[in-house]
């Protein structure tokens, strides 16, 4: 009883610091990308600060807008708060891996993203419209790529849990599996289109012609503006740690010891250092694409993920 109860306590633990830490990646992101193009770099404590100052702002509300405008916030924050809760971040075996599906990932995106295009289309301003629209057109060629990526890793796995799955590839030691660079290019693709980054968006503009997500969100102010912007920095936090849990889970915690643990939180902490690096030197060296050249760059990720599943089962099952 009292293991199971420690690992409770753990797997609490771990989802709590997985919502904590996500503004922190996003502002080492925002700063290694300010010191990469030679400008002032803002600390990396900077996203810490705006969520409290708008925490603090008094709400400013369209007389317009029904309950669903103001349950929305609340809604996206829950769905990523529980989406945070199945990804394991630096320990497996804990009793929330039991709920740790890759589809029911998926199924919390979606859900997030349904309600924000709804808030969106809410107080019928025209910006809320084109945000909302050109979200969905980009999820709905986002989302089977992932799918399919998800499903070539699931393959190798035999399963389409989280926590086993890194268990299963931590156990197998260093393979080279061609399926997995197919897919891991792909889910980096996702990645960028899911999370509004360069070149798909770019979530430092306001202009009309380029705005996806931040479009649909123009309209929120104060707290509920906050909780949006942690669930978006909450969603990154997590594509970053299934991509570096999943493909390199070295270090992670397999024994809910003090030394394992410590153990695991360096390593991921490291791992997501250097991903928030290639991240910040994808997006410098890449330019914002035109919103009609998205289906192209997520049809490629799609395409990936294809090859990643065909090239499992011809070389990797002998198929």
């Amino acid at each position: 009883m009292d293991s199971q109860l420690i690992a409770w306590v753990l797997a609490a633990a771990q989802a709590l610091l997985f919502v904590a830490a996500a503004p922190l990646l996003a502002g080492w992101v925002k700063c290694v990308k300010c010191r990469l193009q030679n400008r002032a770099a803002p600390s990396v404590w900077q996203p810490y600060r705006d969520l409290a100052k708008l925490l603090k702002k008094r709400m400013v509300l369209a007389e317009n807008a029904s309950w669903l405008f103001r349950a929305v916030p609340y809604i996206v924050f829950g769905a990523m708060l529980l989406a945070a809760a199945v990804v394991p971040l630096i320990a497996v075996r804990l009793p929330t891996a039991a709920i740790a599906d890759v589809i029911v990932l998926v199924g919390f995106f979606a859900l997030a993203r349904f309600f924000t295009a709804l808030a969106g289309m809410d107080i019928g301003t025209a910006f809320g419209g084109m945000g909302a629209s050109r979200e969905m057109m980009v999820s709905a060629l986002a989302e089977p790529a992932l799918l399919m990526a998800a499903f070539t890793l699931s393959m190798t796995a035999a399963t389409t849990n989280l926590s086993i799955a890194t268990e299963y590839v931590l156990q197998a030691g260093l393979v080279l599996r061609p399926s997995f660079l197919f897919a891991l290019l792909a889910l980096a693709m996702v990645t960028v289109a899911e999370c509004s980054r360069i070149p798909v968006d770019n979530p430092a503009t306001h202009l009309e012609l380029t705005m996806l997500h931040e479009a649909m969100i123009l309209e929120y102010g104060g707290r509920y503006l906050a909780l949006i912007e942690w669930a978006s920095q909450i969603k990154l936090m997590i594509y970053a740690v299934v991509i570096v849990d999943f493909f390199l889970p070295w270090g992670i915690a397999r024994e809910f010891t003090a030394a394992a643990l410590a153990v695991g939180a360096v390593a991921v902490t490291a791992k997501l250092m250097l991903l928030g690096v290639l991240l910040v030197a994808w997006e410098t060296v890449l330019a914002k694409m035109r919103l009609f050249r998205v289906p192209q760059f997520l049809g490629f990720a799609f395409l990936l993920s294809v090859l990643g599943m065909l090239t499992h089962v011809v070389l990797e099952t002998g198929g």
